[in-house]
């Protein structure tokens, strides 16, 4: 039973990130500020590059007002504006000035009758501030853009505009030959990107091959049992509630609980988010990468549990032995001389992608250890018949829901969303999440999904293609190529809500679910092909 228990929170703490999304929204819907004629602009986020003597330097992001001019979309369309600082620096005839006692529209209405063509306002803080307009300001006419900047942004700008002034006067008639030079533009991200599809492939190719391994170690199992039965000793198929080979059976009160376990773990994360808990999680996260197969490691497989790119160093060694022997190790029990051999190797890995994570590439160890992880949980933890995994997926439907939209209503933002991002951590998002970086965004960023948008439907379809080959079904008459067709059309349609709502996250299991459960209840309901075994007594 501790077993049980400990594979159980694994697999809720791993699933408890289910949100799919891109890098960020661009665009901000805002119902709360109001709107009004002249002042009804959405506040989308601004790229503001900057050069310094001709030279390309920093480029900073801020966002746009409520009010004035709305941007280009597109660099090459962006006109290049000499940049001046304001004299006073709260309120005057200039393109950068700070945030003071003077109005937003005030600033803008300034420079525009000085003849600037935007304004920069910086912010008081390190982050960013939505302009809008003054209550009493009823009709609002300006035709000029107004880009708010960070604090610290507008810092570098200003100092880069005193530490070259000698000899300029700072009035906004004087700045011809200044050297800092900005440009403003706000370009759209591509309707699809590349990124998107290979996590797609990503996605449906872990739960591909997890179902083939799960599919393949039940049907050896089966064969054990049978001759096990043969022999008499069916009482050793069993040994409280975990099977011999070391897999957990989920039952319908695990199913339910698991809402609630996810949901703490999900809190957890959100209130403790910070660099050093995103520490510890990474540190976890190494370790559950290379623990988890160590731990469940069984002689009867072909495979071995652990991360799948050292699987064919398996495979080699049993083409040449066929014998295996063990060494008793303090906390993992028996261990092949095998495990042994390769894990270092794992560690390695680990501890590797642990200390250069930082680095552009470091998004493929990542998703090495990711999906290695899920590989192995998909391989431990069984979904028995169709009425659990039913349940199962249902409560994860509504978690899902509930975390990614309802939660706004009592913490003002989507919990989901803040801890799949990594908000107020200082780092890219928790580690227990796929990504992929977006190639042809020019915003940048990753597209990511959520280990348990891949391990809850994972356990279904795994548990399809177990039925399929124990009932001795064809590809065609069987249920795993209707499940596994049914996910990647459920995450299919995930991608495209993904980009009609301008990259805001989505719970990607409102879409799946009712995919993926589509086929199995419309046979339940004819009552047709013996489907009413699978729905309650079918094992597999």
């Amino acid at each position: 039973m501790d077993t049980y228990i400990k594979i159980y929170v694994l697999i809720a703490f791993l699933a408890s990130s289910f949100c799919l999304g891109s890098a960020g929204d661009i665009v901000h819907h805002d119902d709360v500020a109001p709107k009004r004629p002249g002042c009804e602009n959405n506040f989308v986020l601004v790229k503001v590059p900057t050069w310094i003597n001709g030279v390309e330097d920093i480029e900073y992001v801020g966002v746009g007002a409520r009010f004035g001019l709305t941007l280009e979309s597109k660099e090459k369309h962006a006109n290049l504006f000499i940049l001046a600082l304001a004299d006073p620096p709260d309120c005057w005839e200039v393109i950068l000035a700070h945030r003071g006692n003077c109005s937003f529209t005030t600033k803008a209405n300034v420079a525009e009758d000085a003849g600037a063509s935007a304004i920069l306002i910086i912010n008081n803080r390190t982050e960013l501030f939505k302009m809008v307009c003054e209550v009493n300001e009823t009709d609002v006419k300006i035709g000029i853009a107004s880009v708010m900047l960070p604090q610290d942004a507008g810092a570098s700008l200003e100092k880069y505009l005193t530490s070259s002034s000698s000899g300029y006067s700072f009035v906004f008639t004087s700045i011809c030959s200044l050297p800092v030079k900005v440009q403003l533009y706000s370009p759209r991200r591509p309707v699809v990107d590349v990124a998107e599809v290979f996590l797609w492939l990503m996605a449906v190719g872990t739960i591909l091959c997890a179902s083939y391994w799960s599919a393949w170690s039940a049907r050896e199992v089966a064969i054990e049992q049978d001759k096990l039965l043969k022999d008499g000793l069916d009482e050793l198929i069993h040994v409280d509630g975990v099977h011999s080979s070391g897999i957990v059976n989920i039952n319908t009160a695990s199913a339910i609980l698991f809402v609630v376990i996810a949901s703490c773990f999900l809190v957890m994360l959100y209130k403790l988010m910070s660099y050093w808990f995103i520490e510890v999680l990474v540190v976890l996260f190494c370790i559950g990468g290379v623990e988890v197969g160590l731990l469940y490691f069984d002689a009867q497989f072909l495979f071995i549990n652990i991360p799948a790119i050292f699987m064919a160093c398996r495979l080699a060694w049993l083409l040449c032995y066929h014998g295996e022997s063990f060494v008793e190790v303090p906390f993992f029990g028996a261990v092949s001389y095998l495990t042994l051999a390769v894990s270092p190797c794992c560690i390695a890995f680990a501890v590797v992608w642990a200390v250069f994570r930082y680095i552009s590439f470091a998004w493929i160890g990542q998703d090495i250890l990711g999906v290695a992880l899920i590989i192995t949980v998909l391989q431990i933890v069984h979904v028995p018949n169709l009425k659990v995994g039913t349940i199962l997926l249902s409560c994860a439907f509504l978690y899902d829901i509930f975390w990614v939209f309802v939660s706004k209503w009592w913490f003002k933002e989507s919990v989901m969303i803040v801890v799949a991002r990594g908000d107020k951590s200082g780092e890219d998002g928790i580690p227990m999440l796929l990504k992929i970086p977006r190639m042809f965004d020019p915003w940048g960023g990753y597209s990511i999904i959520g280990f348990g948008d891949i391990i809850l439907p994972g356990l279904l379809v795994a548990f399809s293609l177990r039925y399929d080959w124990l009932a001795k079904k064809s590809l065609r008459a069987g249920y795993f190529l209707w499940a596994m067709t049914a996910y990647g059309l459920g995450l299919l349609i995930t991608y495209v809500a993904l980009n009609m709502m301008d990259g805001h996250g989505q719970p990607a299991l409102l879409y799946i679910v009712p995919f993926t459960l589509g086929k199995y209840l419309f046979d339940v309901g004819k009552a047709k092909r013996g489907t009413g075994n699978i729905m309650d007594n079918g094992r597999a």
